[in-house]
């Protein structure tokens, strides 16, 4: 048994002499070992082993080393022709000491610029765009001269400018100006900058370009400058808007929506620069937008938005983007900002081209309303809202074309006037489509606004307000109105002025009902106006609904604004059916209303009052709420006792409902 236990021993120390051996050993691997051992950075290391300089550099200096992974390396396409060396830098930079730029061992020393992102745990690290993997990198090991190097990690390939030829002489490390000066003879695809230089040179601005630093720079591409008139709008002031001093800022390390000053930000002209993403459910594209916050006759206040069509070029003294048209310019139509991305890159991927095939769909009577307008509103839905809106219920033109009008207004509206509008009430604007308005909340949370417009029962959020056109204005929003995709539940529970009624309902799981599909629902539903109304007019009886002991009661008042029927009822449609009084079946009982129309509203008579709907015909997936400013009570729900065990003047308020009152109104009816 001894020598059985013994053995055991033997064993096991044998293993953990192995297993130790090797962690010892692995700890110690040089940064040239880790990467070969590593199999998702082959790809990396197999540039590495035909590179004598990189091999050279690793055996004998210092190094940092940023190796993309197997994946990222799938996903570039360019030439791998001295690629590794913009991947190493002759100093070893630990994670804690990379901040600025390190300049790389390709020739000529391009930098590479690092971007570090507070955050609340740890920074977010970038090279250039590539982010870094920090749980992967800040591996650091003396090689065997004991030179200190470090190995990081990143998920995207470093792309340095490259020339165009590589028969011509080639071009290493150029800050902008000479990018712009010399982009015939660089790698920047199909896209030709002579426009956009000629007018640099015109107004005498390429010190801009010159400038020492970290600075963005945003470089409008030929195509962009159509039709003719555009060039002669580039002053100094809008090449000025082309620059964000003292900031390299690279697509996926910059937050997005983030307003930048530029070098066109002093005392008469004001312009800020943000980035943004637009998604149509498969892929993402990167747009640049200028904000003219304070113009002048020459420099129209508003948005400008430009698809950034090459990214990323890093040069000696910053970044440069290529982008699709000048920022700042505001020159064409609404019309004419619709098609413009389709007609300058012939391609579906611009920011509302889902809503301009739409558009074209609807048959040329929605585009000719648009180029006729001098003055309008376009909440216009972006590729995304289109692709997860419910769009099997636009089943022909007409019913198409009554959705575009709901997102047209005949005013121009700007995001600081509906703000300003929406201060004392409720903002609401009547749209293109006969009767239907538009209603817009203002939501703040901190610093943040965000701007909401609801149309046809569907909520949307403004995610990029402002695009300046000639005619108007134009806000992406990321719902289609008009198209629903709630059920009548989750409407209230998501429509902020309908909290009461939404809570009311939470009583007696009365709420849970609203969420059925199988049914069709036509709901008087109270805002939360109506049920202020209420409290002044019954202030112990209003006190006493919102306690869960009166939840019965308050699901008998709530059935009596239901109707539940074989189809919901639009206000038009019950307006057709009561010549003088339409009775509609309640869940409980039966609702007899009166109609009537004035001064484009609607207005419902119950129990000798008249109220005004204030926000007619909001469609669900399963029916139609109608917004009313009074609560259908009565008197008789009411009945106020005194308690003989209190004071005089102390009163105990009950709620019942009147039995006979109810049979007598059935028999009525019957």
């Amino acid at each position: 048994m001894t020598t059985r236990w013994q053995g055991c021993a033997s064993a096991v120390l044998v293993i953990v002499f192995v297993v130790s051996n090797r962690v010892a050993t692995a700890r110690n691997q040089t940064v040239e070992q880790k990467i070969r051992d590593d199999p998702d950075l082959s790809e990396f290391y197999s540039l590495l082993e035909n590179s004598a300089i990189a091999n050279n550099t690793l055996q004998y200096r210092q190094v940092t080393l940023f190796a993309p992974t197997n994946r990222a390396f799938q996903k570039y396409k360019g030439s791998k022709d001295d690629l590794i060396l913009y991947h190493m830098t002759n100093l070893a930079k630990p994670l804690d000491q990379l901040d600025g730029s390190v300049s790389s061992e390709l020739e000529g020393n391009p930098p590479i610029w690092i971007t570090r992102i507070k955050g609340r745990y740890r920074d977010d690290l970038y090279a250039n765009n590539a982010q870094i993997l920090q749980d992967r990198s800040n591996y650091i090991q003396m090689n065997h001269q004991q030179k200190q190097q470090v190995l990081h990690v990143i998920d995207k390939v470093l792309v340095p400018v490259r020339s165009a030829n590589k028969d011509t002489t080639q071009i290493y490390n150029p800050d902008a100006f000479h990018f712009l000066n010399q982009s015939e003879n660089l790698d920047v695809g199909d896209h030709r900058l002579r426009s956009f230089r000629q007018r640099v040179y015109q107004n005498n601005k390429g010190n801009v370009f010159l400038s020492e630093g970290k600075h963005t720079f945003f470089i409008p591409v030929d195509e962009g400058f159509k039709p003719t008139p555009r060039p002669e709008k580039i002053d100094q002031k809008v090449i000025d808007g082309h620059v964000i001093p003292n900031h390299a800022l690279f697509t996926d390390a910059t937050p997005k929506d983030k307003d930048y000053e530029t070098l066109a930000f002093g005392d008469n002209v004001r312009v800020t620069i943000s980035f943004s993403t637009q998604s149509n459910g498969k892929a993402s594209s990167y747009y640049v937008k200028s904000n003219t916050i304070v113009g002048d006759p020459n420099h129209t206040e508003g948005v400008v938005l430009a698809e950034i069509v090459k990214a990323n070029i890093p040069v000696r003294n910053g970044v440069v983007h290529l982008i699709n048209r000048p920022l700042m310019v505001v020159d064409t139509t609404v019309k004419q900002f619709l098609e413009s991305f389709k007609s300058i890159f012939d391609q579906e991927d611009g920011p509302l081209h889902e809503f301009y095939n739409k558009i074209q769909d609807e048959g040329g009577e929605f585009m000719q309303q648009i180029t006729k307008l001098r003055d309008l509103t376009l909440f216009a839905p972006s590729n995304l809202a289109w692709t997860t809106a419910n769009i099997v219920n636009v089943h022909n033109r007409d019913k198409l074309r009554e959705i575009l009008n709901l997102h047209l207004v005949y005013e121009r509206l700007t995001v600081e006037k509906i703000r300003d509008e929406n201060v004392n009430q409720l903002f609401q604007v009547q749209t293109a489509a006969e009767r239907r308005k538009l209603y817009f909340n203002v939501i703040k949370h901190g610093h943040n606004v965000t701007l909401t417009v609801e149309g046809g029962g569907v909520n949307a959020t403004v995610i990029e307000p402002n695009i300046a056109a000639t005619n108007g204005f134009v806000h992406i929003i990321d719902r289609v109105l008009g198209l629903p995709y709630t059920s009548v539940k989750e409407k209230l529970q998501s429509d902020p002025m309908l909290n009461n009624t939404y809570h009311l309902g939470q009583q007696g799981n009365f709420n849970e009902e609203l969420g059925d599909s199988t049914k069709r629902f036509t709901y008087f539903v109270p805002r939360d106006y109506a049920w202020h109304k209420a409290e002044i007019h019954f202030p112990s009886a209003h006190k006493k609904l919102f306690m869960k002991d009166y939840g019965y009661h308050v699901r008998q008042i709530l059935e009596r604004h239901l109707v539940v029927s074989d189809q919901p009822y639009t206000m038009a449609d019950l307006k057709r059916l009561a010549n003088d009084t339409v009775t509609l079946p309640t869940v409980r009982d039966h609702l007899k209303l009166r109609i009537k129309e004035s001064d484009k509203s609607y207005y419902v008579e119950w129990q000798g009052e008249w109220i005004h709907v204030f926000r007619p015909d909001v469609e669900c997936t399963n029916g139609i709420i109608h917004v009313i400013d009074s609560v259908f009570l009565k008197e008789s729900d009411v009945r106020v006792t005194r308690s003989p065990s209190v004071p005089l003047m102390a009163t105990h308020v009950t709620i019942i409902l009147s039995v006979a009152m109810l049979f007598s109104v059935k028999w009525l009816l019957l």
